[in-house]
Order: structure tokens, then sequence, then C-alpha cells
């Protein structure tokens, strides 16, 4: 197993141009692919997931052409679904983003189909978009562990119509419908089960739409409603921002051991939830410049919070790390989806922060974190996860050797994040 030790840093000071959102590049690929027209797409993360995306767009029949370095990209639009002939299997790595918004679309094509991802994907669950599908009317049959990938879907029985699908696991699923619902022949209305996690990515998706020319409304985020006989057309071109969850590290660095940061292609007006970090980190002392093209931060005396993240599920796991450097007690709450991301995430941020020293606590749903006086030396085990592994390069701006495992695994969405750090480390 290849691993990576990070001796401490003292100090972080520079500026970075982040990759393109991993979240926003998945969508506007898919989007492109159904629409009428060409849409010329900037600043694409070139990453594990966008490229299983791509290749599955492509396996079902859609040109897509990419410069070298990914930074633009053509998508030749279907003009509706797409038109495969005969079985279709697509294999999705760990692509959660990738698998989701897919199978809701092929859901709707007649055809049979075969999806299936990699070895974390099949520990990973697609029940609840499933249970949605099968509500509207289509045939589902899991070929391994019940719940999970990989799947048979008999394509083409659903036509839209009423569904209620949980809303308090991940807002994939409902992303899904939302993204698929507009092209069935029918209406549909869509109810919300419990709370909905992640609204503000409910709001990039919803944004998305109305850029590709799609309508969709809702009432409090607890009722869907997605006209039928829809038809996305291209806006011809697309930017896609920095990806504000990547950018959450740099922040989170700059926060604990100086800076100022400056992160280009990401401002106030970013339409990702993520950005919402910001505020987080400025409760714990951080300073903050926002302007409309990038934003700075420096650091300040970092004081514990007890804060509700169930907004920003990913950018909370920086705010764990961040808690080692903080005085006092870290509490962050509403955080059950943790559980059901790439890896298990309570068990590995918690492992990995009583590695270091921290005293940790957690329950279903949340997470207590009492920092150490001192950091000390550890190995970490990122279970293949990205963001595990980003995460606790933090724990280096302490003064101890920080040892990651698998590395590499930041492929997913930040291939060379390592090598950007190292970058405006001292």
């Amino acid at each position: 197993m290849k691993q990576l030790t990070l001796t401490p840093i003292s100090h972080v000071e520079g500026e970075i141009v982040l990759p393109g959102s991993k979240s926003l590049s998945n969508r506007a690929l898919l989007l492109s692919a159904l629409s009428s027209g060409t849409t010329k797409l900037t600043n694409l993360l070139r990453s594990d997931d966008t490229e299983r995306m791509v290749e599955a767009l492509r396996q079902l029949g859609v040109r897509i052409s990419t410069s070298d370095d990914w930074q633009t990209c053509t998508v030749e639009g279907q003009a509706g679904l797409f038109r495969p002939t005969g079985l279709t299997e697509l294999f999705l790595g760990n692509a959660g983003t990738a698998i989701r918004p897919l199978t809701a679309v092929l859901s709707l094509i007649d055809q049979e189909f075969l999806i299936d991802g990699d070895e974390y994907m099949r520990e990973r669950p697609i029940e609840h978009l499933v249970d949605a599908l099968e509500q509207l009317g289509a045939r589902v049959a899991y070929l391994g562990k019940p719940g999970c990938p990989p799947l048979r879907l008999e394509g083409g029985l659903v036509e839209g119509g009423d569904v209620s699908i949980r809303g308090d696991i991940s807002s994939q699923y409902l992303t899904a419908l939302l993204m698929a619902l507009p092209l069935a022949k029918k209406d549909s209305n869509i109810s919300v089960i419990g709370e909905q996690v992640s609204k503000p990515y409910l709001d990039i998706t919803l944004g998305m739409l109305d850029m590709f020319g799609v309508k969709a409304s809702h009432d409090n985020y607890q009722s869907f409603q997605i006209p039928g006989g829809q038809q996305y057309t291209s806006p011809g071109s697309y930017m896609i921002e920095g990806d504000a969850s990547s950018a959450s590290y740099f922040f989170a660095a700059a926060a604990i051991a100086g800076g100022p940061v400056r992160v280009h292609g990401l401002g106030r007006q970013s339409v990702q939830g993520d950005y919402q970090f910001l505020k987080t980190i400025e409760q714990m002392g951080a300073k903050v410049d926002r302007q409309d093209s990038w934003t700075d931060v420096s650091s300040g005396q970092l004081k514990g919070i007890d804060v509700d993240l169930n907004h920003i599920p990913d950018a909370a796991m920086t705010i764990a790390a961040m808690a080692l450097f903080a005085e006092g007690r870290t509490t962050i709450r509403n955080i059950y989806n943790w559980r059901v991301k790439e890896t298990d995430r309570m068990h590995a941020m918690s492992e990995g922060l009583r590695r270091l020293g921290a005293d940790v606590q957690t329950t279903d749903d949340t997470i207590t974190i009492d920092p150490p006086a001192k950091i000390t030396p550890a190995e970490i085990e990122t279970y293949a996860d990205h963001r595990i592994a980003m995460c606790f390069s933090l724990a280096a701006l302490g003064n101890a050797n920080v040892t990651i495992n698998d590395p590499d695994c930041t492929r997913k969405t930040f291939p060379d994040y390592f090598d950007v750090f190292r970058s405006i480390s001292q």
C-alpha cells in the first residue's frame, strides 16, 4: 500500500486556482448530453468520478470531446433521452454523482441496463432511489448485496406520477429524480419524507435545470412539482466554478496557520452550498475576505463551536479536522449521512482524530472533539475516501509527522491535491 508522510508545516501562504466542482461537472455533463444543441463546458474537473461519467455517456451514444487538460469540453446533445441498442452494461466506479442520476434517467428508456461500480460502490446504498423509481413503475433487481449496486434495470416503464422519497440520507437521490422526471411523459410530484439534508445541493440542481431550460418548483423542500414532457436546451456554454468542497482544506489551513491564502475562481456569488463553510470558520475566529472572483482567508485565534452542519456535510469534515487546533470543545450536529458516504465517515474521522491525540465521542448523528494538548504522530487510514485523506493533511500543521495511507484516493475529485497543498506550505 502506498503511503505519504507529511512533515510538520509551520505556515501556509499563497494563491491557488481550484479544479472545477465535481457536483457541477457531473450535472453539467449529463444535462448537456440530454439537451438539444452543443454545449461547451470550461474548467471541467478531470477526476475518477467525471471520467466515469464521460465514459458512460459515450457508451450511451453521446459525442464528447475534451482538450488534453479538460479545461474545455464539447458535448453534442441528444435532444432528449439516449438511444442505445441492446443490453447496456455501465461501470461507474465509486461515482455517486454519476450512478444515481444516470439510473433515474435510464429508467425512462425502453431497454435493459446493468449498472455496477467498484467494491466500494457495491457497499453504498441506492435503495431509496430504487424504491422511488419502483413506485413510478420501474423494475429493478439487485444482483449482489440488497439495496446496493450492481442493478439490473428494466427501463421504459417510468412515465412520471406521484412519488415519495426519504430526504434524511442524501440529496443525491432527489437530485436524480429532479434531473430525470422533466423528460417523463407525465407531470410528477415528489413528496419528501423526513428532514431534507444538504439543501444547498438541491439549489444547485434546480439552478442548473433552469439554466438548461427546464422548470421545477418546490414547497420548502418538502414537495417538488416537475412538469413532464419538457426538453433540455443547451445554454451554449457553461463555466464550472472551482470546487468549494476542495477549497475548504486550503481555507482551513490558512485559518490554522497564518495565511493569507487566496483561492481564485470562487467568490461571494458562488452557487455552491459548501461556500457557507466560510461562515463557520468565521465563527471559530478565522478572518475571511470575499470578493467576486476570489476569496482570502487568514488565521485568527480559533475556538471550538457547537454547530449544526446538516447543510454542508462534506465541509463539516474539514471543521472536525480544524477542531484539533481550536481552543475548547467542538461539537458538530445533524451529520448522520456521514455514515452512508464513500465510507462510514463518522468512524473514519473519529478514528483518525483519536490517533492524533484528540478525545472524541460520537452518536448516530453527532461528533464531539476535545483537542489534544499536542498532536501526536499518527498513521491515518483513509478507507479509500478522498475526503478523509484531504482532511487529515491538515494535521501536519501541528508539530508532528502524519502518514496518509493510500493518498492516491484523492483521484476521485482532486488528483494533484497534495502537490497543491505543498505549494502553499512552508
